[in-house]
């Protein structure tokens, strides 16, 4: 029985380590003023497709965005949210 349940502790950490490093290889860095809906829901974390559609539609509206703190200007997005993700959040010109 005891060693059953290393076999399963074993498992479990594996399946944990496997979906951590998965998570880290999953998300690149994005262009929050070039990107599309769909590479910023997939690239950001805790931005669905939703926050993703607003961050265009206010890209649209305001021009570029000038800093990655910048982000949190859009509705629904968070400082909190800018935080997690600044080491994927590029800015650039549009275009470039």
């Amino acid at each position: 029985m005891k060693f059953l349940r290393i076999i399963f502790f074993s498992l479990i950490v594996s399946i944990f380590a496997a979906g951590a490093s998965f998570s880290a290889i999953a998300a690149e860095a994005v262009n929050i003023n070039t990107a599309n809906a769909a590479s910023l829901a997939k690239n950001l974390n805790g931005v669905g497709l939703k926050k993703a559609e607003a961050i265009v539609a206010y890209r649209k509206k305001n021009g570029n965005f000038k800093t990655a703190k910048d982000l949190s200007k859009v509705k629904g997005i968070g400082t909190k949210t800018v935080a997690k993700n600044k080491d994927y959040i590029l800015v650039g010109k549009a275009g470039k």
